[in-house]
């Protein structure tokens, strides 16, 4: 009983110690100043030893920092931010008083005008347009004002660049230019007679003629194959009277043959390069004399020769050209001859003068091929900027402009209807123009390579001759389209081409170094 009780009672003063609340120690609080109390520490001299000895050592702990004289400016650095601060609020400020459009379309094209992205990944309308109301805010309104104006300036400045310019010529031009007018007034008032002559015919009639042409086209068939050179043959010509057909060969010699049985008459010697090309004089073996210029021809060296066909020498050089003359073409009168060059130019010289009268600009490359409309009154040029103009030799002036090739365009032909032009180009393709609405009426795909030349029938026009570097020659209805016959026989790219006065006989020529007749059975 003793022993618990005592064990008891010490369980007792256990729990009561642990009830007792630990004494908390009061700090001292004085009051008053202290001055009385320092300034008796420092009579005691205490401060001197025991002050510098724990400023070292404070010093050497790290826990006292004394700088070297160095300060930072804490109200420069706030201005600096306060300056941000309000730029950014000034900004803001900008950009809800900026009008941005509504439009989708007009917001990109503000943002591109302006250098930016018109669009970002994940990016609304909404969120566009605020951000060319934010970067409007930075770069003002009057970045996007400068920037349409130099838009502006360019535009004008490319209208500019593409306007035909003209300057005065001599008056030997101006002669010129009123003799092809008084030529070509009687030839077209000819042509139109005739066109309202043949419309008076009955439309049985003229189906039935056409249908028995389309016959005897289907039925054209290679009866005169001949190698005419060791050399590519790259051009080929029949005489007015369709009894001799020129050839134009890269081995420098132009050469004369028979027709139809392609033996050969003359070998023209005079050019040192290849050869482009080589026409008939429009009254050669008709009316005028064989001493006479009935040929002319042009080379890659720039020289242009002309030729009688009593010699096998150049009765006169043409001089003028300083780069490649791709093509030489005789006006219908037979008074001028227009030749196209390299220099982005063609030219028309008077021979009866003996002179150039016109150096005609107006192609961004070389100018590679040229025609004579049957009148005498315009001339078309194709150049290898994949654009072809009409030119009006009266006046002068580009009348059409032949936009729509995508490569360059390497043949030009007007049909003798009179309102047909049709371009051979580099994409493949031939397109038929018509001057009277000023633009292309038809695209034919007509080759599965370049087009080298493009010919109509030289009396109606009845049917369109292209030629390709797909070793082959087609035939197309006029005015349907439509292909007729294909004249495949040639073992390499096909060159020139082109249809006797006549119309009976075609011609091609060839890399593969021949050329050949065709003619309906």
């Amino acid at each position: 009983m003793a022993s618990s009780r005592a064990s008891s009672a010490a369980t007792k003063t256990k729990a009561s110690d642990d009830l007792v609340a630990p004494v908390v120690k009061k700090p001292h609080i004085y009051y008053g100043s202290l001055e009385e109390k320092e300034r008796e520490r420092l009579a005691k001299g205490e401060s001197g030893i025991l002050g510098k000895e724990g400023l070292k050592a404070g010093i050497e702990a790290g826990n006292i920092n004394i700088t070297s004289g160095e300060v930072f400016e804490i109200e420069d650095h706030i201005s600096e931010r306060q300056a941000e601060v309000l730029a950014e609020f000034e900004r803001r400020k900008r950009a809800r008083q900026i009008n941005v459009s509504t439009d989708d379309s007009e917001v990109k094209a503000c943002l591109r005008a302006l250098g930016e992205p018109i669009t970002l990944f994940g990016e609304g309308p909404a969120e566009r347009r605020e951000r060319l109301r934010n970067i409007l805010s930075v770069v003002g309104t009057d970045a996007l004002k400068k920037t349409r104006k130099d838009d502006e300036k360019s535009k004008k400045s490319k209208e500019e660049y593409q306007q035909t310019w003209y300057h005065e010529g001599p008056n030997s031009l101006k002669v010129a230019r009123l003799w092809i007018a008084n030529y070509s007034l009687p030839r077209a008032m000819k042509r139109l007679e005739e066109a309202r002559l043949h419309k008076e015919i009955p439309e049985t009639t003229r189906t039935s003629q056409m249908q028995e042409l389309h016959k005897s086209l289907r039925s054209l068939n290679n009866f005169c194959s001949q190698i005419g050179d060791d050399r590519p043959i790259s051009y080929c010509h029949f005489s007015p009277n369709s009894k001799m057909l020129a050839t134009a060969c890269w081995s420098g010699l132009c050469k004369l043959w028979s027709v139809p049985d392609c033996n050969l008459l003359h070998t023209l010697r005079g050019h040192n390069t290849n050869v482009g090309a080589i026409v008939f004089h429009p009254k050669s073996t008709v009316s005028l004399d064989q001493k006479d210029v009935n040929l002319a021809s042009c080379a890659a060296d720039g020289s242009v020769k002309l030729w009688s066909l009593d010699s096998d020498e150049p009765v006169a050089d043409i001089e003028g050209h300083t780069v490649r003359v791709a093509r030489v073409m005789w006006h219908p009168s037979g008074r001028f001859l227009g030749t196209t060059c390299y220099d982005r130019s063609w030219r028309l010289w008077d021979l009866e003068a003996q002179e150039e009268i016109l150096h005609q600009e107006g192609h961004s490359m070389g100018v590679y091929d040229i025609a004579f409309h049957q009148d005498g009154s315009l001339a078309g040029t194709g150049g290898l900027d994949a654009f072809g103009r009409v030119w009006d030799l009266r006046t002068g002036r580009c009348i059409m402009f032949l936009e729509g090739h995508l490569k360059e365009i390497y043949g030009i032909n007007f049909s003798p209807n009179g309102y047909h032009v049709a371009t051979g180009s580099g994409d493949n393709t031939c397109k038929v123009w018509d001057l009277r609405q000023r633009r292309c009426v038809y695209t034919i795909p007509a080759h599965q390579n370049l087009v080298t030349g493009v010919k109509f029938e030289p009396i109606h026009g009845n049917f369109l001759l292209t030629g390709a570097y797909d070793n082959t020659a087609k035939i197309w209805t006029h005015p349907g389209w439509s292909p007729l016959k294909t004249l495949a026989g040639h073992e390499g790219k096909v060159m020139g081409l082109d249809i006797s006065s006549s119309g009976q006989l075609i011609a091609t020529c060839s890399y593969d170094r021949t050329f050949k007749l065709w003619m309906a059975e």
